[in-house]
């Protein structure tokens, strides 16, 4: 097991505030009883010690899933590597990078672009993470060649969005740079022996790190995955890991999470114990520093712990409502900022209505790195409590096999299957096993589906918002009215997730958990396409980016219908931001 050390006093920040503070009400007594199991059966030293009975007896996907434990201190090793990287991409004149890559590569160094920025003299990051042709174009419009690093992140090196990604800007490079120069603009981060650590070679990439292939996608956020991505926009690699090893210290096996101030331990009980008593819609109300922390989060919880039947639902992004909008499902945990009272009243409303609120002191941005641990082992825990494996996604793989089978038609047969809606109406062509006059009458007889009993024991429905179309603020403000109008008309938890950067993140909750989803899934048509080539450096294409975005589109829809999943589809045609308000207006 691996001795971690760190400084200053464990769960408090610098000022002498704890750093969780939990106010459960009823479910005081069923979490006070989980941390003694978690201390009687010696759990957080079998968690360090690798020990895979923590959650399964079959070692398979959990033996070989567990060197996130050691990032705090094992990639101290490798920051002057990093940092001497750095220096030389900035000494050669790059002032931008772009990260392609999904899920797990690329949500912890989006949070960190956006929460910290970039730092004078460092890389303007941008992540690609859709498939739409009209975001790779964007891209490839916004930055300038000779002066842009590319980012080739993907753990497996098989994931074929960042392999198509990675093949169309390569082209780009050698129409700007030329053959000699192509491959100096570009970097992979990667397992050792993976395909695209073969094809960094081949295409003479400037630099190959190699991760740890024990660690998970979802829990590599204090590897080469998230540090690299942080060193270029400047961050300070030495206190980003000092945090996490004092939350790392925290997390110990010697600190007891019942007489101690084991902070991921007790977030873990509380996350897995109130699941299993309903309360399986874990809330996020983060400080305006922290927003965008939940867009990682909800990746982390939701592939870990979507499975089996069983499974937590990460809900980020919701506007703040009073108690009486929300349903009896709820665990609100609320990320404090130092100094940032913005939500504190509306929090304190909450448990002023006996609702469970976990809240999260932080002194300063940084602490987020110390977060990105203290939620890895809490999931973990959680996990255990469910009695699943948080280390793997069995369901995964449904969305893709359909998207592969349908790609494979297209390029047999020139076109993908198509769909015969049940009615159209202003402009929207909808897709539902029922008819309606209307879209505001098809909108509420599909959320009439909705489980709404308020026995928490029998839990409750959620929605799924999965918009497979352009990112773009406008596209953001419009998605969250429609979540904040439903949320408030339903009371319930409604998540949104940009196609297919989803089927990476809630992908699998939504196909492995008890089946209590319904997925509105938002379609529409192609302003431009592009051609992904057949290979990098090669003139032939047999598919573009907008071939490929329907197809998971329609893959994804198939592979929830045949989970049993309530699902509708609304086509938004060409007008997507039009269309968009009649929905909001409908529902």
């Amino acid at each position: 097991m691996s001795k971690h050390t760190a400084p200053g006093k464990r769960g408090r920040n610098l000022s002498g505030e704890k750093s969780c503070c939990c106010s459960l009400g009823k479910f005081q007594a069923d979490v006070d009883h989980a941390l003694l199991q978690i201390k009687e059966n010696n759990i957080l030293s079998r968690i360090w010690a690798h020990d895979h009975t923590v959650w399964k007896d079959d070692p398979t996907e959990i033996s070989n899933r567990l060197g996130w434990l050691h990032c705090p201190e094992k990639m101290t090793d490798a920051v002057d590597q990093i940092t001497a990287f750095v220096d030389e991409v900035r000494q050669a004149g790059y002032t931008h990078a772009l990260l392609l890559g999904m899920g797990g590569s690329s949500l912890a160094p989006e949070v960190l672009r956006c929460t910290f920025g970039v730092k004078d003299g460092y890389l303007d990051l941008a992540v690609l993470d859709s498939t739409d042709p009209g975001a790779v174009l964007e891209k490839m419009e916004e930055l300038n060649v000779s002066k842009t690093l590319y980012i080739v992140s993907s753990k497996s090196g098989g994931t074929v969005e960042t392999a198509s990604f990675m093949k169309f800007f390569y082209n780009e490079a050698l129409k700007s740079v030329g053959a000699e120069k192509a491959g100096e603009h570009f970097i992979a981060i990667t397992d050792p022996g993976s395909a695209l650590e073969a094809t960094a070679q081949e295409l003479k990439f400037k630099k190959v790190f190699l991760n740890d292939p024990n660690i998970g996608g979802r829990y590599s956020a204090l590897s080469y995955f998230g540090l690299v991505p942080a060193a270029l926009i400047g961050m300070d690699l030495v206190l980003m890991l000092e945090r996490a090893a004092v939350m790392a210290q925290n997390a110990a096996g010697s600190n007891c999470p019942v007489s101690g101030d084991n902070t991921a331990a007790r977030l873990g009980a509380v996350m897995g114990e109130l699941a299993l008593a309903g309360r399986d819609k874990i809330t996020l109300i983060a400080a305006p520093p922290l927003s965008y922390f939940g867009a990682w989060v909800e990746q982390l919880i939701a592939e870990s712990t979507g499975k089996e039947g069983k499974g937590i639902v990460p809900v980020s992004g919701e506007t703040v409502s009073l108690p009486d909008k929300y349903g009896h499902d709820r665990l609100f945990v609320y990320l404090r900022f130092n100094g940032d009272d913005t939500h504190d009243a509306s929090v304190q409303a909450l448990r002023d209505d006996g609702r469970p609120v976990v809240q999260l002191n932080l002194r300063d941005q940084y602490d987020l790195c110390g977060e990105f641990f203290r939620w890895e082992m809490a999931t973990a825990i959680a996990g255990m409590f469910l009695g699943i494996n948080p280390f793997d996604q069995p369901n995964v793989e449904s969305a893709k096999v359909l998207a592969r089978k349908m790609v494979a038609a297209y390029q047999k047969e020139g076109k993908l299957p198509r769909l015969t809606p049940a009615f159209q109406s202003e402009g929207i062509a909808v897709y539902s096993d029922f008819t309606a006059d209307s879209i505001s009458e098809v909108s509420q007889k599909f959320l009439s589906r909705a489980e709404l009993g308020e026995n928490e024991a029998a839990g409750r429905s959620y929605a799924a918002i999965q918009a497979y179309i352009k990112p773009s603020p406008e596209t953001d403000v419009l998605l969250q009215k429609l979540q904040m109008k439903i949320q408030q008309q339903y009371r319930l938890a409604v998540t949104v997730g940009y196609g297919p950067r989803f089927l990476h993140s809630t992908g699998q909750l939504h196909k492995g958990d008890r089946g209590n989803g319904l997925f509105i899934q938002l379609t529409a048509d192609l302003q431009k396409d592009l051609p992904i080539p057949d290979q990098a450096g090669g003139s032939t294409s047999s598919i573009s980016f907008g071939v490929l975005k329907n197809a998971q589109a329609f893959g994804d829809r198939q592979a929830l219908l045949d989970a049993k999943r309530q699902v509708i589809r609304f086509h938004l045609g060409r007008d997507i931001s039009g269309a968009l308000q009649k929905l909001v207006a409908a529902f």
